[in-house]
């Protein structure tokens, strides 16, 4: 991974407003957002990320539902959204059958846990997304609390590299 300390001190630098824009675009909780920025500066990419793992794990329950208010569904990502759209990438060209299945799949999840079913969706296929669906359905309400508290983790992380890298 490349290191890019200027795209660090430069959001290190941001403003309030800005930083709190930029943070939002990464996770869409503002308890998150407020966390990492008061955790800056941040002396590297690692701390940074650090930063990450510390306001995720103590984000609540109301926290996490905004939190995942900023995710698409899995199989239909936000048009026009190009995050939204790479990290979905591997539902691109699916079978019409599969992308059934897996809104059925996502209908019965939302029912069940109140949101929307959600997945660090990087690298993976339709295929192993709904898998993954149907095997954490069964789960208990704290038991995917706090799988999706892992998950919204490893998307800021990607998230936050790639901002990092971008700049």
């Amino acid at each position: 991974m490349t290191n890019h300390p200027h795209a660090l001190d430069a959001l290190a630098a941001a403003d309030a407003a800005e930083l709190q824009e930029i943070l939002l675009e990464i996770c869409s909780s503002p308890t998150w957002a407020g966390a990492v920025a008061s955790a800056r500066p941040w002396s590297d990419r690692t701390a940074l990320l650090d930063a990450n793992a510390t306001a995720m794990a103590a984000l609540t329950a109301a926290d996490l539902h905004d939190a995942m208010a900023g995710h698409a569904r899995i199989g239909t990502p936000k048009a026009g959204d190009a995050t939204s759209e790479r990290e979905q990438a591997g539902i691109r060209g699916v079978d019409t059958a599969l992308l059934d299945e897996l809104r059925e799949a996502n209908t019965a999840y939302e029912a069940k846990f109140g949101h929307v079913f959600l997945i660090c969706a990087t690298g993976r296929t339709a295929d192993t997304m709904l898998a993954a669906l149907r095997e954490r359905y069964p789960n208990d309400t704290a038991t995917e609390a706090e799988i999706v508290r892992g998950e919204l983790r490893k998307i800021n992380d990607i998230r936050i590299n790639r901002l990092l890298d971008e700049n």
